[in-house]
């Protein structure tokens, strides 16, 4: 299934292309490095090569990247699937040669509109070709970067940060002293899911496997669920809120899981048909929904500006704090996209540029 990680990567970003003269004066190289592919596929697609940088239009802002963030997203759009995605981002190779959506960094150059950022700022947020020396991004999907995090930490946060954040305050309607369960919760958006529950006041339990509990608590979930020994849908607990991120239970599962009057969020999982995904799911929990007590329903990440800003002033509050599983440089790449692929990640993986 695509979550909202790879449906927000469909709709967002815009192509690389040539830099003007003017933008090349202000990028020290005439070339840059960066990850690029040719194919969908598998890792192997994926290699270092040198390109011209990109260039920037009246609303963007070019950036020199520091560090990238890898999620879900960023593996749809490498391996082409669901297929339904090419539709959108390339029908037999990718309309973007150069990966990566979650960026760090220093800006270089804005663009004749922008009015929010100018040269040698730190920001983070969401841009297009982020595994590469220079990136472009919009000024509306760009934040400060918090004083208190590494270029490596802003980078982890965008893309799994605002699904978080999205998922519990608008389409959840998170509630203080509610119960609230993260399915996931070790994953990218789920550490983030599981911290941000607890800054809006609600109770959280965590569901993740065995090696990962120790994670989960440390986050600050108040009860953790060991998958591989439990079932969060026995009936011993019910809650307010269901956030299904990483897990694929039937719709039939949540609603046994929830109040009488609960929400259930579906906001992702890996599996389903090499056409669709799992969107199938999202679609019955939608149409069953008007006809039950329970309010199931899903939803599309929006790259906003504002939210980054939110994320920014919780993470200097010291509310959330981004964890990193592994670094890697931009040369392994490859390597890192397997790491994620296999599902050994705990929290976020990054890539330092």
């Amino acid at each position: 299934m695509m979550g909202p990680e790879g449906q927000q990567a469909a709709i967002g970003g815009a192509a690389n292309t040539l830099a003007t003269a003017e933008e090349a004066e202000a990028t020290p190289e005439a070339t840059m490095q960066a990850i690029v592919q040719d194919a969908y596929g598998p890792a192997d697609v994926l290699h270092l090569a040198r390109i011209a940088p990109p260039r920037i239009a009246d609303g963007d802002v070019l950036l020199r990247v520091h560090a990238a963030g890898l999620d879900r997203g960023t593996w749809h759009l490498m391996t082409g699937r669901p297929y339904l995605l090419r539709l959108v981002v390339g029908i037999r190779r990718p309309k973007n040669p150069v990966p990566g959506r979650d960026v760090a960094g220093t800006v270089v150059a804005v663009g004749s509109a922008v009015t929010r950022f100018s040269a040698g700022d730190e920001v983070y947020g969401i841009g297009a070709g982020s595994f590469a020396e220079y990136a472009v991004a919009r000024e509306d999907k760009l934040a400060r970067k918090p004083v208190n995090a590494t270029f490596v930490q802003a980078a982890a946060v965008p893309t799994s940060g605002l699904t978080a954040l999205q998922g519990l305050r608008d389409a959840g309607r998170v509630q203080q002293g509610q119960q609230v369960l993260i399915t996931g919760a070790s994953g990218g958006v789920g550490s983030y899911a599981v911290q941000l529950t607890k800054a809006f006041g609600a109770e959280v339990t965590g569901v993740c496997s065995t090696a990962k509990l120790d994670l989960v608590r440390s986050l600050g979930a108040d009860h953790v669920i060991d998958y591989t020994r439990d079932d969060f849908a026995d009936g011993a607990r019910r809650y307010d809120l269901i956030l299904d991120i990483a897990g694929n239970p039937a719709v039939s599962r949540l609603r046994r899981s929830l109040t009488p009057t609960g929400t259930a969020v579906i906001a992702g999982g890996e599996e389903g048909g090499i056409w669709f995904g799992g969107i199938d799911r999202q679609l019955r929990a939608l149409i069953v929904s008007p006809f039950v007590h329970e309010r199931l329903t899903s939803f599309i990440c929006k790259e906003r500006s504002s939210d980054l800003e939110q994320l920014t002033d919780l993470i200097e509050a010291g509310a959330v704090i981004p964890t990193i599983d592994r670094t890697y440089s931009l040369d392994r790449v490859p390597e890192a996209m397997r790491h994620l692929e296999a599902g050994k990640a705990r929290g976020k993986v990054a890539i330092t540029i």
